[in-house]
């Protein structure tokens, strides 16, 4: 593998405010505080950063995306053309820096003519490496990585590399999505599926607000028992050791990371939830949770009641949908960063193996996603992260943050697509994934809709986790489920 060396032309070299790459101290012009997230995420505990690939359906003119990444990107956040320094007081702070996109575009070059098996092998250790080298931190956090080759999924792929401290998924995927148009008529804004507000709630419906009492001591009770116990056993939560969670010590982001893909129909997911008077995050979540049980199962049956929890991932903007270029612009401060929190939940255990009811699963997860909204336990947390870092500074909170995902098994988050197919900067978009890197599992699921498809992503360790067997383990799940959903009805 080769790197095409990338001469771009001269109008295409950006000067930001600031011009330096060291925080001079009678200079504050162009700095900004990095928020006490973006520290943690950019630490030596935490490193974090997310690829979200995109399946072109033809060969990537990187002139003319240059151009584009120049005009539409880039005056979004001016975190896109900053680096993190240390201030007198050694706080982190984003000083804007000269730019030159041809040192965040990436070339590669492969062999001419080889199969498409090969360039998939190809693209599988290229993901891999992405995932294992950090970005230069004397640089603007991102890199835009060109794959020309086909694979069984598309003719090309385009890479974008972006650390976590530049904004969660709704930002990131939001600004890229911004640079976008529909194909089918691109004066057209995107849109994107918006869940409707349900006023047919059984649970709610069934006991009225006296229902609320005993899920508000529950969650009461279950706070103070997890949340006091972590202060006197830090390994209370701890999960059980599993086919899918690992012992090692070493940070996670150091592992080989293998990332794959399946797809789900979008619309035989709406209609299991429509019989089954559920959400879309609850289904899937159902689905996953099955899957999973049934590829530890397939392990050993030992596994199938081992404690595993997953740390799931939820937006905490109160907007629907995407912004405009503009509106992003307009509003930078107010929905950009990242403002996401996590939910632990367990895994429903296997009662036995002929998986008497799966649609349990998806009711167990719908509980539970109810339960843990609405806990305490989100608030005190963030509380406890603020107390760190005042006291301890942000590598303690980190550090914090990162043993609490080692004791868990797994990380979940999605992302809403486009309803239509979008172009990029003229490149019909045939699919796109995201995955999210850094975390100390063996085992991340990334989920996120386009057009009338669910793209699960799955990023393992490998030689770790059998990612084939893993893939079949959650479309067996999926079909148990939609026929049992069904037949229901």
């Amino acid at each position: 593998m080769q790197q095409c060396p990338l001469k771009l032309p001269k109008e295409l070299k950006i000067q930001s405010n600031g011009g330096k790459q060291e925080n001079d101290d009678d200079d504050d012009d162009g700095v900004e505080p990095v928020s006490p997230t973006g520290q943690y995420l950019n630490s030596k505990a935490l490193n974090s950063f997310i690829l979200a690939i995109l399946e072109s359906q033809v060969p990537i003119d990187y002139l003319y995306v240059s151009t584009q990444l120049r005009h539409l990107l880039l005056p979004i956040n001016t975190r896109f053309s900053s680096i993190m320094v240390l201030d007198k007081k050694g706080v982190k702070q984003w000083k804007r820096v000269e730019i030159k996109l041809e040192d965040h575009i990436k070339i590669h070059i492969f062999k001419d003519g080889l199969s498409i098996e090969s360039y998939d092998n190809y693209l599988d250790e290229y993901l891999t490496k992405l995932a294992m080298d950090p970005l230069p931190q004397d640089k603007p956090l991102w890199e835009f990585h060109i794959f020309n080759y086909p694979t069984r999924n598309a003719p090309a792929h385009a890479i974008f590399k972006l650390h976590h401290a530049l904004g969660d998924g709704y930002s990131l995927m939001g600004s890229l999505l911004s640079c976008a148009r529909r194909t089918d008529n691109p004066s057209l804004p995107l849109t994107f599926p918006i869940p409707k507000t349900k006023t047919n709630d059984p649970v709610k419906l069934k006991g009225g607000c006296m229902s609320l009492l005993p899920n508000t001591l529950c969650a009461i009770c279950e706070t103070v028992a997890d949340f006091g116990a972590s202060f006197v056993i830090p390994s209370w939560n701890e999960d059980d050791i599993t086919p899918i969670r690992n012992i090692k010590e070493e940070s996670n982001f150091k592992y080989p990371l293998h990332i794959s893909t399946l797809g789900l129909s979008l619309d035989q997911i709406k209609l299991i939830k429509t019989k089954l008077g559920t959400t879309v995050n609850d289904t899937v979540s159902g689905i996953l949770f099955l899957g999973i049980r049934l590829y530890m199962q397939g392990c050993d049956m030992k596994y199938r009641k081992s404690r595993s929890t997953a740390m799931v991932m939820f937006n905490t903007r109160n907007i629907r949908g995407y912004m405009s270029v503009e509106e992003m612009i307009n509003a930078n401060t107010k929905i950009w960063g990242n403002k996401f929190t996590y939910l632990q939940i367990k895994l429903p255990k296997l009662i036995d193996s002929k998986y008497l009811n799966p649609l349990d699963f998806v009711y167990e997860a719908k509980k539970q996603i109810a339960r843990c909204r609405n806990s305490p336990k989100i608030h005190l947390n963030v509380k406890r992260l603020e107390f760190l870092r005042k006291h301890k500074g942000s590598e303690a909170a980190a550090e914090k943050i990162r043993s609490k995902l080692k004791q868990s098994s797994m990380a979940i988050t999605n992302i809403v697509g486009p309803v239509q197919r979008i172009s990029l900067a003229n490149h019909p978009v045939k699919g796109m994934y995201f995955m999210p890197t850094g975390c100390p599992q063996s085992l991340v699921i990334t989920i996120m809709s386009y057009m009338q498809t669910l793209r699960i992503g799955l990023g393992i360790e490998k030689g770790f986790i059998d990612s084939e067997k893993l893939k079949s383990s959650i479309q067996k799940a999926f079909e148990l489920i939609y026929e049992a959903a069904t037949k229901s009805s």
